[in-house]
């Protein structure tokens, strides 16, 4: 698979608009699920269950989203992006909504987890979307932005999520769902199903198997750097940063948001970095980059013992996440291109990363309900270390051509 050279300087090629639209509902979501980071783990716990249990929660989730990844890439197949988006937005508001009124931990359970049904149909045909919409040349930028839109909304949702919890657990899940469904009303407007179509009398486009994209060591070193994204910052952070805060630093749900909201603000200058620079410079210096930076940060976030070193930490490790994804994803698409269909090879990226996101969160709760938080952050640090080793053999995806 040859790599894509840059014909036209980045900055003067424009994003699409329905790249656009795309990006104003990530913004929606994501301060929708900021929303509940800061109180979920503490939600789960007001039932009388522990650190490993409470995590369980988030794993259900990914668990949902891993199983039903393959089933939801062919629902794209036949149906189509934009109306697979929408339906997965419904299921996940609706899941939401039944979780805020949970009344056991078995419910809350359920409900939390069938939500991953609906999460991984929208974000495998946003992504499905972007791979073929976005311009080769500024895939990075498109990826950035994309992802910048999350972290905004993630940096403003931990932080009203954890006001919102002083008001009861339960009303950051009914404001989420009320989010979701604004964010399906945007989409279902602005997002027509004829520009998405491909025109009449074009050729259907060869589908990439997993088995095809194999064969590129970028893809093989992508699935093992999203596998250890997935059990850091999708997983481990996500379960066990709000018990280890309140434990550690304060119970109050504020003190949580904040050091989820500092992720998001470092995240959002790594991606912005990164989102730019790796189209000019090449991916792997950003991937490797960046999984050492969250790697390192992460291992030591166990030994914090006051809110301004944990903030200080959650900063850093948010800047090398950020320096990694946009780098990531766009190397992807580099090996997909545009004149191939990459739904199952898209697929098992994701499930991947979503296989990380389930063991990441009970092995970390495992390991403090017998260990200690050092040591369930110390594994987790070592393990997105260990990502690092196949991008050193990896292929550099984007071939760069110094233009003037």
């Amino acid at each position: 698979m040859s790599a894509i050279p840059v014909s036209a300087a980045p900055d003067k090629v424009k994003i699409p608009r329905e790249i656009w639209v795309l990006i104003a509902s990530a913004f929606v979501i994501a301060l929708g699920f900021g929303l509940i980071l800061p109180v979920l783990p503490q939600f789960a716990q007001s039932f009388g269950v522990g650190a490993t249990a409470s995590s369980i929660v988030v794993s259900a989730f990914a668990f949902f989203r891993l199983v039903f990844a393959p089933v939801g890439g062919r629902l794209i197949a036949r149906m189509g992006e934009r109306p697979i988006y929408l339906a997965g937005l419904v299921i996940v508001a609706i899941s939401t909504g039944a979780t805020a009124f949970a009344q056991t931990y078995w419910q809350l359970l359920l409900f939390r987890g069938v939500g991953g049904i609906g999460s991984v149909m929208f974000t495998v045909s946003a992504v499905a979307l972007m791979v073929r919409l976005a311009p080769p040349s500024i895939r990075a930028r498109v990826s950035s932005v994309y992802a910048s839109a999350f972290l905004f909304g993630g940096i403003l949702g931990p932080v009203v999520g954890g006001l919102l919890g002083n008001l009861g657990l339960r009303v950051p899940f009914i404001v989420y769902a009320v989010a979701l469904l604004l964010a399906a009303a945007l989409v279902g407007v602005f997002l027509s199903g004829s520009s998405l179509r491909p025109a009449e009398g074009a050729p259907v486009l060869p589908v990439m198997t997993v088995h095809d994209a194999w064969r590129d060591s970028a893809y093989r070193a992508s699935i093992a750097s999203a596998f250890a994204n997935g059990w850091a910052n999708f997983g481990v952070r996500a379960a066990i940063l709000p018990l280890f805060a309140a434990v550690v630093i304060g119970k109050e749900p504020w003190v949580a948001g904040m050091a989820l909201a500092v992720f998001a603000a470092g995240n959002a200058v790594g991606l912005t970095v990164a989102g730019r620079m790796s189209d000019r410079l090449g991916r792997r210096p950003f991937i490797i980059g960046g999984l050492l930076v969250s790697g390192v940060a992460t291992a030591v976030t166990g030994f914090a013992t006051d809110l301004p070193t944990l903030v200080v930490l959650s900063v850093v490790a948010g800047f090398g996440a950020g320096a990694l994804n946009p780098a990531q994803q766009a190397s992807l698409a580099d090996v997909v291109g545009r004149e191939r269909n990459g739904g199952p090879a898209l697929a098992a990226f994701q499930m991947s990363a979503d296989t990380g996101a389930i063991i990441g969160p009970i092995l970390a709760g495992l390991l403090i309900d017998y260990g200690s938080y050092p040591l369930a952050f110390g594994t987790t640090g070592l393990i997105t270390l260990l990502a690092v080793i196949p991008w050193l053999r990896a292929r550099e995806t984007h071939e760069v051509t110094r233009a003037s």
